[in-house]
């Protein structure tokens, strides 16, 4: 279904939404579930992972602008005020040069409590016609010396003006950027990154008065230990919950607009975000969809397609690109980060918040899915009686057939674990946990509560 790269795997992936309206209901936990032990203090010391993004006016005005200021309404973020230069930006997929003007802003330094063998950054972000953005990154290593400033991405919400795209061939030697994934090398010498900043450069045409708006911009900074397998957690405080989560098919999307990574058999994560985001009651108008072709079913899924394919990595696995989609609906929050264990994810379910996850596997490594991936997006949206996943699996012949209920142990390994074996019995790698995490700005008490449990605000 999709393709790997050293020390992760890039999902065929992309971030979609519905019409939807209306704020979901979820189901409330039982009374009698007993929380499991509680051993995510130990998981945490052995994997450790720090969220840390910059949102919200008082975030916001921190850092070191450049003719860019934090705009307070009507939602918090970085606008240009001025610019600072301009640039002629050659777009390497249209091989077009257009000059646009430029202002920047750079975040404080961020020591996470751990050093960090791999960082992913994510923004949400609206940039109108004539606008776009580039996130960036520089860090110091705990042998005291600086990385370069490396490119994390250059986006923009529509395909217009650039075509959005990862940048390759970016290393110093110590350190490279896989598509959107900065990764020590060597993690077997002990280098790491200690601190790192983050860089927004916000473009625009010449002579207007035009803007970006940036409301999130932060990063996760992990160190997941090459393991092929993961202790399996106990079922907690999500027994038994199961969130109302429509279901979609990718399959059926095959053969559609193949100019998109092939059409909709590598189309997981665009199906995933579909439900998702509809769940939350955002999506696209029947204006937006009237480029879809009026027969297909579930159009929100091609135009997630579109709207998140890297041109560089030519697929819709960007991570990133994924969650800035999904911010460009109403009032919502969309990050990358890394969970411990699927009583993190039971935290999060219990809240009412879906849960889409990266994993990898063979055929027989999860009962009931009748396949195997190099790596795949699905949607957990809650657990049995008994602690085992329910995932809404794009991979499914129709949008009947996407309920699946999967073993917990086998489940919680395949996607947290950073190596496995692949039916050739080659080492490959895994996603360590990974997760796209959407939700409303607004949330209510118990999900901010959840939240913040997972140190994400």
């Amino acid at each position: 279904m999709t393709r790997s790269t050293p020390r992760r795997t890039v999902l065929a992936a992309a971030i979609a939404a519905a019409a939807a309206t209306a704020t979901p209901a979820f189901a409330t936990p039982r009374a009698d579930v007993s929380t499991a032990a509680d051993d995510s203090s130990a998981a945490t010391e052995e994997a450790p992972v720090d969220y840390h993004a910059w949102t919200g006016d008082s975030d916001l005005r921190c850092g070191d602008a450049h003719g860019t200021r934090a705009a307070e309404h009507p939602r918090p973020g970085l606008v240009i005020v001025h610019a600072t230069g301009t640039t002629d930006y050659t777009d390497p997929h249209t091989k077009t040069t257009a000059t646009w003007e430029t202002a920047t802003w750079t975040s404080p330094v961020h020591t996470p409590p751990h050093p960090a063998s791999e960082l992913v950054a994510s923004w949400n972000a609206d940039t109108p016609a004539g606008t776009w953005i580039q996130t960036e990154v520089s860090g110091t290593y705990t042998d005291g010396t600086a990385t370069p400033w490396y490119v994390l991405g250059r986006w923009a919400a529509g395909d217009d003006d650039i075509r959005r795209t990862s940048v390759d061939d970016q290393s110093d030697g110590k350190s490279s950027i896989w598509t959107d994934t900065f990764s020590i090398d060597d993690t077997a010498s002990g280098l790491r990154l200690a601190s790192y900043r983050l860089r927004l450069t916000l473009y625009r045409k010449p002579g207007t008065r035009l803007t970006p708006t940036v409301w999130r911009i932060g990063a996760m900074a992990s160190d997941i230990p090459d393991r092929f397998t993961v202790p399996a957690s106990v079922p907690g405080e999500g027994r038994g919950v199961e969130l109302p989560v429509p279901r979609f098919s990718q399959e059926i999307h095959k053969g559609q607009y193949p100019q998109y990574d092939n059409g909709g058999e590598a189309w997981c994560s665009p199906t995933s975000s579909a439900m998702v985001l509809q769940y939350w009651g955002r999506g696209p108008t029947a204006e937006q969809l009237a480029w879809v072709d009026a027969a297909y079913t579930d159009p929100q899924v091609d135009h997630a397609a579109r709207y998140i394919y890297d041109y560089q990595y030519q697929g819709c696995g960007n991570w990133p690109f994924n969650a800035a989609y999904a911010a460009t609906y109403r009032d919502m929050n969309a990050i990358i980060t890394r969970l411990h264990t699927l009583n993190d994810v039971e935290k999060l379910i219990g809240a009412g918040i879906p849960v889409i996850t990266s994993q990898s596997f063979l055929a027989t490594e999860l009962d009931g899915a009748g396949y195997g991936t190099s790596g795949h997006l699905m949607s957990i949206v809650g657990f049995t009686e008994d602690g085992d996943v329910i995932a809404n699996d794009p991979a499914s012949a129709d949008d009947t057939a996407v309920r699946h209920v999967y073993k917990r142990s086998q489940f919680e390994t395949i996607w947290l674990r950073t190596k496995r074996y692949n039916a050739s019995g080659q080492v490959r790698s895994g996603s360590g946990g990974v997760c796209y995490l959407y939700w409303p700005l607004r949330p209510s008490t118990a999900q901010r509560r959840a939240l913040a449990e997972l140190g994400i605000r």
